[in-house]
């Protein structure tokens, strides 16, 4: 059976910008839910990608949801796939990959496997996946859903919910917190810089980070209570 729902209002492009500028890792520092599985591997280097979550149920065999997606998807989105656990087809290779393209997804994110990664990587739409198969889904009629609640990575996902990826990991978040959390993030990377120049003013990195306080404390502290 098939279940197809209307696609999300499209998050602010302003605002999209502004993710897209602060590293997942960073955000990781504060924020500790929504980030999907570290099973869940980036096919592109140095690519930091923000969009708009449009999802697909995808189970088994079948890939006609997916191909669905691709035809409904507008520029900005993030296609978000839930292969409900296979972890032997590949849900898409360079055909999607390049019909994405032309319709302008920013990128694709499977909890599953893909294929042609040559091609996925000519023509540019960043892909997260669990790995690669040579054996493909077919045209099959037998079900899927668009735009449902789906689980990827270990991860709930809501269409319309922001998704923030790049190589070092891949973080969903409502798009109500999106500018507190992108600006927290932002303000630590422009510290981190002048943590860099303190270091090569000769400072130590443990001394600056106070973890050389917090270690002398702790030993302290186990003396005391010896």
């Amino acid at each position: 059976m098939y279940q197809l729902h209307p696609l999300p209002a499209p998050i602010d492009p302003a605002l999209l910008t502004l993710l897209a500028q602060a590293e997942p890792a960073v955000i990781g520092h504060f924020r500790y839910t929504g980030f999907m599985s570290p099973a869940i591997k980036a096919h592109f280097q140095d690519r930091r990608i923000s969009g708009t979550a449009v999802t697909v149920r995808a189970p088994g065999m079948d890939g006609a949801m997916v191909h669905y997606a691709v035809g409904q998807a507008r520029p900005g989105d993030f296609l978000i796939i839930d292969r409900c656990g296979d972890e032997s087809i590949a849900a898409l290779g360079g055909a999607v990959a390049y019909a994405a393209r032309a319709a302008g997804v920013v990128g694709i994110i499977v909890d599953g496997l893909v294929t042609d990664l040559g091609e996925l990587r000519q023509y540019g739409v960043p892909v997260w996946s669990r790995g690669t198969s040579a054996v493909t889904v077919k045209t099959l009629g037998l079900g899927g859903e668009f735009c449902g609640h789906v689980t990827c990575g270990g991860v709930s996902v809501v269409p319309g919910d922001a998704v923030l990826a790049d190589e070092n990991g891949v973080l969903v978040l409502p798009a109500a917190d999106i500018e507190a959390s992108a600006t927290r993030a932002l303000q630590m990377m422009r510290d981190e810089k002048k943590t860099l120049a303190r270091i090569d003013a000769g400072e130590k990195y443990p001394d600056i980070m106070g973890s050389t306080q917090v270690i002398e404390k702790a030993i302290q502290a186990a003396k005391a209570a010896a």
